[in-house]
C-alpha cells in the first residue's frame, strides 16, 4: 500500500524521464520495462545489502535517503549518500557475482525501484535499447564518481564543506552531521568548527 503523499504512479512517471535522460524510450518501451522493475520498500535504519552478501538489485530511489558505507577498520567509511533520483548498489557485487565489501543502510524510509541481476540479463537480450542504455547509465555513475574522487583531492577540507553545503543544503536537515563529514572525508570535531560558515552573514 502507498504511503500518504506518495505515489507509485508518479514515481513511475519519474523513472520513465529518468531513464529517457540517457536513451529516449517511447511510452511502449518503456512499459515493456516495467514487467522487469520491483517495487521495494524499507523501513529506517535497515540493512538493504550487507558486507559479505552478493548484490541482487540495481535500485533507483523514488522515495527516501540512503548511505553506502565500507566497513574498514572498525569504522564507517561513507562513499555515498543517495536521495530521490539517485542510482544506489553495490557495484562490484552486483557485476561480478562477488561477496559485496560495502554495507547499503536507509537513513529514511525508503522506496527503491529495482531490477534484479537476472532480469537485467534477460532484458539485455529481449529489448534492443536495454543494452545501451544500462552502459550509458553505468558511464554515467563511474564518471560522477571520478568527479567526487578528484575533488577529494584537488580541493580543500574548507572548499569541500562549503560545495557541499552550497549543491545540497536539504542534505544537511536529512542527514547526521557524522555521516556528511565522513564522506567528505572531514573530521567531525573539524565538520563542526566549519558550521558557523552556513550562518548567513548580516
Amino acid at each position: 500500500m502507498a504511503k500518504q503523499g506518495f505515489s507509485y504512479t508518479t514515481a513511475l512517471d519519474g523513472l520513465h524521464h529518468y531513464l529517457s535522460g540517457f536513451v529516449a524510450l517511447t511510452k511502449a518501451e518503456f512499459n515493456f520495462l516495467l514487467p522487469y522493475i520491483e517495487i521495494r520498500e524499507f523501513e529506517k535504519k535497515v540493512k538493504v545489502i550487507r558486507e559479505g552478501e552478493v548484490e541482487r538489485y540495481l535500485n533507483i530511489i523514488v522515495r527516501g535517503l540512503v548511505r553506502k558505507y565500507l566497513p574498514i577498520r572498525g569504522d564507517e567509511v561513507i562513499t555515498q549518500l543517495a536521495t530521490e533520483g539517485h542510482m544506489v548498489h553495490s557495484e562490484l557485487s552486483f557485476n561480478y557475482r562477488t561477496p559485496s565489501g560495502s554495507v547499503i543502510e536507509t537513513i529514511e524510509p525508503t522506496v527503491f525501484l529495482s531490477i534484479s541481476y537476472d532480469s537485467l540479463e534477460e532484458l539485455y537480450t529481449r529489448f534492443p535499447k536495454a543494452e545501451k542504455l544500462g552502459r550509458l547509465m553505468i558511464t554515467d555513475l563511474f564518471i560522477k564518481k571520478d568527479y567526487r574522487y578528484f575533488d577529494q583531492l584537488q580541493k580543500s577540507t574548507r572548499e569541500r564543506f562549503l560545495d557541499y553545503i552550497r549543491n545540497h543544503p536539504q542534505m544537511v536537515q536529512r542527514v547526521p552531521q557524522k555521516y556528511i563529514a565522513s564522506y567528505l572525508n572531514i573530521k567531525p570535531e573539524t565538520f563542526s568548527r566549519l558550521k558557523h560558515l552556513m550562518r548567513p552573514k548580516k
